[in-house]
């Protein structure tokens, strides 16, 4: 007999409000084709490239110019700093690998938030990976000014002028480089993936060479008193050197933006992230060891192109300084390639949904790229490189991308619990304690911005509520799919 509470027929399902709406990983799948060919996308990068796009996304600005930011705060235990940023993307590398490797899509954290957390959350999510990737842009761009006009002066004496090579703030008129270098990288993006795949893997292979030399250089004018007093800054100045090194980071989830465009997602972009890591841990802990050794740390902080200088004092020559130069040119010029690919992909994911307006979501038929989307992308970020400082926006960009992998960590336990027998390439070891760490360690780092930062960042998410208020809210395909299916039959 059957009881009472379960008599009769279901009761109808109460709507979900609509900042809850969560996109299933099915659908997110379904619509993107990430199991076959991603959404008029083309499936190019095989797990070097993948690798290598990780590489050249993460290593440039912040060890090539950030690195006197962070020693001027941490002094010798820059070290400590990075290792610490490193455990902190190491426990929230676990989740995105994991994520990325069941939800294999373009959307990165916003997908998976989408997944996870409901609409709202996603879409906020989606408005900081605005400054985690447009805004990074930006900064990348103005130190990779900086370093060319250190080439400048190294291959034949002569700079540009400030009034062109730097913005308002640093005694200039306009960052005219760093226009430059986000155009040029605008006009490979659109001509395709698999060209600037093979353009992202050279410049990686590159940068890593020459980072390897500068350690081989640095190390031969080592000295053990350079390390001493070894936490100048105390406690405080570790937390917040740790905070800009995190800096140095970003951009490793930026892997999981190719999920439509890579082979075999699913085992690739797992492997890709963890290796990605391991790689720049390492490279960035000797070069910090390196700089510091050679020529202590009052020299190094506040010092932009500290590498080039310690180079030319260690080889009495400015040629070694030159080939420093060059690679950070290289490298920084990777960056801004791969971080506004990243950016771009993201914006079709959120197009693609109705959050965003229908012009990020188009592709060309011709290069299987969104033309338009990264030709508006180039002219929104070239803004703030033309006429910032790096230091202005670079406490932004850090606790905007510390933010998103909070979100990140979180979903992976949501999505554990609520699609629990859905396929996974890789599980986050030791769950749920590391993604929880991955929380811990993420509001660490963001309490060590500082409360400037914070009130920026709150006044930022109060502008992207507002807007998912007044456009993406009414805009949603899934709350349009949903009000379709609720809508009485017609008579």
């Amino acid at each position: 007999m059957r009881s009472p509470r379960t008599a009769g027929p279901r009761p109808p399902r109460t709507p979900r409000p609509p900042g809850l709406r969560v996109k299933s990983p099915e659908l997110l799948i379904a619509e993107s084709g990430a199991d076959l060919e991603g959404h008029g996308l083309r499936r190019t990068m095989g797990l070097f490239q993948l690798v290598c796009f990780g590489v050249g996304a993460i290593v440039g600005t912040g060890i090539f110019v950030g690195l006197s930011d962070t020693v001027a705060k941490a002094g010798p235990a820059v070290i400590v700093s990075f290792v610490l940023a490193a455990v902190t993307c190491v426990f929230t590398a676990f989740s995105f690998a994991e994520l990325g490797g069941a939800i294999p899509v373009s959307g990165s954290s916003y997908s998976f938030a989408y997944a996870t957390l409901g609409e709202r959350t996603a879409f906020l999510v989606g408005w900081c990976l605005f400054l985690e990737y447009g805004i990074s842009v930006s900064a990348v761009a103005v130190g990779w000014s900086q370093y060319l006009n250190e080439l400048l002066n190294s291959v034949v004496g002569w700079e540009l002028p400030a009034a062109l090579s730097s913005g308002p703030g640093a005694g200039g008129v306009i960052n005219l480089p760093a226009v430059v270098v986000i155009g040029l990288a605008a006009v490979l993006l659109v001509r395709g993936v698999r060209e600037s795949a093979r353009a992202t893997a050279a410049m990686a292979v590159l940068k890593i060479g020459i980072l390897l030399v500068f350690c081989a250089v640095a190390f031969t004018a080592f000295r053990d008193g350079h390390l001493v007093p070894f936490a100048s800054g105390g406690v405080g100045g570790v937390t917040s050197g740790a905070s800009i090194a995190f800096f140095s980071y970003i951009g490793f989830d930026a892997i999981t933006t190719a999920g439509e465009e890579v082979r075999n997602p699913r085992r690739n972009i797992p492997f890709a992230i963890m290796i990605c890591i391991g790689i720049v841990t390492v490279l960035y802990c000797a070069v910090a060891v390196a700089a510091i050794g050679a020529f202590g740390a009052p020299a190094v902080a506040d010092r932009p192109a500290a590498l080039s200088l310690i180079v030319n004092q260690v080889t009495g020559s400015t040629v070694g300084g030159g080939v420093i130069a060059f690679g950070a040119v290289v490298a920084i010029a990777s960056v801004v390639l791969a971080v506004m690919y990243g950016q771009t992909r993201i914006l079709m994911s959120m197009s693609r949904d109705g959050l965003v307006p229908a012009v990020f979501e188009k592709v060309s038929p011709k290069t299987s790229t969104p033309v338009s989307n990264t030709w508006i992308v180039a002219t929104v970020v070239a803004v703030p490189a033309a006429f910032s400082s790096l230091d202005v926006v670079v406490n932004l960009t850090t606790i905007g991308a510390l933010a998103t992998m909070v979100a990140v960590n979180v979903a992976v336990v949501a999505l554990r619990r609520s699609h629990p027998a859905l396929p996974r390439t890789f599980r986050v070891p030791l769950f749920p304690v590391s993604p929880v760490l991955g929380v811990g360690f993420c509001v660490y780092l963001m309490y060590g911005t500082g409360w400037r930062t914070w009130l920026q960042f709150a006044a930022f998410l109060l502008a992207g509520a507002v807007v998912y208020a007044a456009y993406g809210r009414r805009r949603s395909r899934l709350g349009a799919r949903e009000l379709s299916t609720q809508a009485p039959p017609e008579a």
